[in-house]
């Protein structure tokens, strides 16, 4: 489809029809069928399986076996983060574990791979770079006496700001080059923008810090499971994720992190946790890590949380991610063509990569009146996107649970409310999510 002709309602009934992943939607809870959910980018939808796994685990384990139940819960980070890694990180078994959240995994990663490499005092991230991340590095930072170097992406700055080239905040291996030196220890950056949705060369950017000396952590929090990240084909040595997104595990779910084993007994983490120790159970006085991926956790997994984990990426491996990646493409063109189609005229405009393989599962529009827009659009239109500071409505297609229609009657939606005015007349709760 390209924005040249009109595109129609029968048009995109025919790409559903053709849609080798359609199936997909009738796994999951649609609680209103009304609904268009355009922010499966934010908390992906829950799974009719999880609700079977989940209750059979509180009646037919917890329940009956107690703590006996520790005898096979104990060791189920790994393979659940090996099924991850298998599905969606393209990494054979033994690197990936499911475990604690998102923010303490980058924690340990961050601070394993400094402390890897002795002497060096230069970090580097971008601005518009998840804020999370941001605000641990420069927490580490400040802990560990180094120079925290931000490349300033999006004219937000912050610590260490220096500018860069920077289109739809991405950050290109020849931008970052200018600031390598055998002063930097590590990089980190996002596999796909939060916000824009911009879309990183892992291959390129990897391999540049390498032979720097440095090492790259990358945040994969909204590309696994949208896109093929291909870990051993780029050579990505250290990355973690959540599962709640695109991996439609539930709000909360256990994180991931990945550690190649070309480097696994390289790196110590800072939180010596009990699950590392070789020898768990003789409790003995020192810490003696194990050899493996068991080095990097640190206490006892969330067992509920991994079995929400176990049946969405059971999924997503049934179903397969060149396919996911393919809708994800064709699904966020069609949001750019009807962009075109509808939005332009009404003052709106893009701030993704036009180009397919330079963006993930996501767009975002940009207005004057985003803020206000995004609200109106899930009180009166039935339309759920996020909003993001300062003028972004961000709108995604998660290609399991979300049709080509849905995405659709939800840009039609939008159009019908910016173009009648009606946004103006709703007035926004004191709610701080958005």
């Amino acid at each position: 489809m390209t924005a040249h002709n009109q595109i129609t309602a029968e048009q995109v009934s025919i790409l559903d029809a053709n849609d080798p992943l359609a199936s997909f939607r009738d796994e999951f809870v649609i609680s209103d069928p009304e609904v268009c959910y355009l922010d499966g980018n934010s908390l992906g939808r829950l799974p009719k399986r999880t609700i079977e796994e989940v209750n059979k685990f509180l009646t037919n384990e917890w329940g009956p076996e107690l703590v006996d139940g520790w005898s096979h819960w104990i060791d189920q980070a790994q393979p659940a983060g090996d099924l991850l890694a298998r599905a969606v990180l393209g990494a054979s078994a033994g690197q990936t574990l499911v475990c604690d959240t998102t923010s303490v995994n980058f924690y340990q990663l961050c601070v394993a791979a400094i402390k890897a490499r002795p002497g060096r005092k230069t970090v580097i991230i971008d601005s518009s770079n998840f804020p999370t991340d941001r605000y641990i590095l420069a927490g580490i930072a400040d802990s560990m006496g180094l120079n925290l170097v931000t490349l300033d992406t999006d004219g937000s700055g912050g610590p260490g700001a220096v500018k860069i080239e920077s289109e739809f905040e991405r950050v290109t291996a020849s931008e970052l080059a200018k600031h390598l030196n055998d002063d930097v220890a590590m990089v980190t950056l996002q596999a796909i923008n939060y916000r824009s949705g911009a879309r990183q060369d892992l291959k390129a950017i990897t391999d540049l810090v390498r032979q720097h000396g440095g090492l790259v952590v990358w945040d994969c929090s909204h590309a696994a499971g949208s896109i093929q990240l291909d870990f051993e084909k780029n050579g990505v040595d250290l990355a973690v994720g959540c599962t709640y997104k695109y991996g439609n595990s539930g709000p909360g779910s256990p994180a991931w992190l990945f550690v190649s084993k070309s480097i696994q007994t390289e790196l110590r983490v800072p939180i010596q946790g009990w699950f590392a120790q070789e020898m768990q159970f003789e409790m003995g006085p020192d810490f003696e890590p194990a050899d493996t991926i068991r080095r990097y956790q640190i206490a006892s997994p969330s067992i509920i949380g991994i079995r929400a984990v176990e049946v969405a990426y059971e999924m997503i491996e049934r179903a397969g991610i060149e396919l996911i990646e393919q809708k994800a493409a064709k699904g966020t063109e069609l949001m750019m063509d009807l962009f075109k189609q509808w939005l332009e005229p009404l003052g709106f405009e893009i701030a993704s990569p036009s180009q397919a393989e330079l963006r993930g599962g996501h767009i975002i529009l940009t207005h004057p009146d985003a803020r206000q827009i995004a609200y109106a659009m899930r009180k009166i239109s039935k339309v759920i996107p996020d909003y993001r500071e300062p003028n972004a409505i961000r709108v995604a297609i998660s290609p399991l649970a979300t049709s080509y229609t849905e995405v659709f009657e939800g840009f039609l939606r939008l159009r019908d409310l910016v173009e009648s005015g009606k946004y103006m007349s709703i007035e926004q709760d004191a709610n701080r999510v958005t």
